[in-house]
């Protein structure tokens, strides 16, 4: 049997990448969730809308200064033209500084009731979920009562008897939407608890409280971002349909759905400039929370992430 000679064997290419494939640089897994969403288009044409309507809502008075204050009878329902580049509404108002006035409340709602909704449904799903037993019965139960209440109806009830607010309907709104995310927690929880990692914070002494804040919420912030998302975009559809049956906000406050039941009461006069600029906003802006909200579940679960 011949010998192959240490001097026959050929040289080592250490530039060539492995078979299989080129080996990138570690990174962290909130870089490759931030590369997986930059990747989605859909995701990323949601951000750019979503911010659109926030620069618009919110700097857009700054430099456009339309009448949404006093009511102007001689220039009622004019069409888009120079000087009202959306028209005016039935009472002289400029239609575009009422859709900035509008967004500024709707997305005010939206962001403020998710963040109330998030934080508290993250508190009892975490509790319920590491304490167990009868603790995770009686606070399932709760969230079961609370389930079963027509929230629309309650809404109606407050908003007629002490008056809607930006404040009061973001806490009433934001009140009765924490019952997803606290479920949603909570199964999260349930499984995390087992884990070798919580295992060793117990054997090292850490207290419940610290269980919850250091270890179970951090690794279930992913899933908290996802649902707050499609929280601001339920916010603004629910106090849409709150300004269109008209228990919405009121004069000098207004939102989209208050503008939307207005112009609605035009539609068979013509005045589509009443309606449809309105309508677009709420679907647009509802669209895009549900854009990014998936896109940010595929990216920041590893179990969906493109490898």
């Amino acid at each position: 049997m011949s010998q192959i000679g240490a001097g026959s064997l050929p040289p080592l290419d250490i530039t060539r990448a492995p078979e299989g494939g080129e080996i990138g640089p570690i990174q962290s897994g909130w870089r490759l969730a931030v590369r997986e969403f930059a990747q989605n288009k859909l995701a990323v044409l949601g951000l750019g809308i979503l911010i659109f309507f926030v620069v618009f809502s919110f700097v857009g008075p700054v430099f456009y200064h339309g009448n949404y204050l006093t009511s102007n009878l001689i220039a009622t329902n004019l069409p888009p033209g120079a000087g009202n580049p959306l028209g005016t509404s039935n009472q002289g108002y400029d239609e575009l500084a009422l859709l900035m006035k509008g967004g500024q409340a709707a997305l005010e709602v939206g962001f403020f009731s998710a963040a109330i909704a998030i934080t508290l449904g993250a508190l009892v799903g975490a509790i319920s979920g590491l304490a167990g037993g009868i603790v995770d019965a009686v606070l399932m139960r709760i969230v079961d009562v609370f389930l079963s209440i027509p929230f629309l109806f309650i809404v109606l009830i407050v908003a007629v008897r002490y008056g809607a607010s930006v404040l009061s309907l973001s806490l009433l709104i934001g009140a009765f939407s924490w019952l997803v995310p606290a479920r949603l927690v909570r199964g999260e929880v349930l499984t995390l608890k087992v884990r070798d990692f919580v295992s060793a914070a117990r054997v090292a002494g850490s207290g419940q409280g610290r269980l919850i804040s250091r270890h179970l919420l951090p690794n279930a912030f992913g899933l908290m971002i996802v649902n707050v998302t499609f929280q601001v975009a339920d916010a603004i559809l629910y106090i849409a349909a709150l300004g269109f049956l008209g228990f919405g906000l009121h004069w000098p406050n207004q939102d989209w759905g208050d503008l939307l039941s207005n112009g609605v009461s035009y539609i068979q006069d013509g005045y589509w400039w009443q309606v449809y600029p309105v309508g677009a906003c709420i679907v647009l802006v509802v669209i895009a929370c549900n854009l990014i909200g998936d896109a940010l579940r595929d990216s920041l679960d590893v179990r969906l992430r493109r490898r």
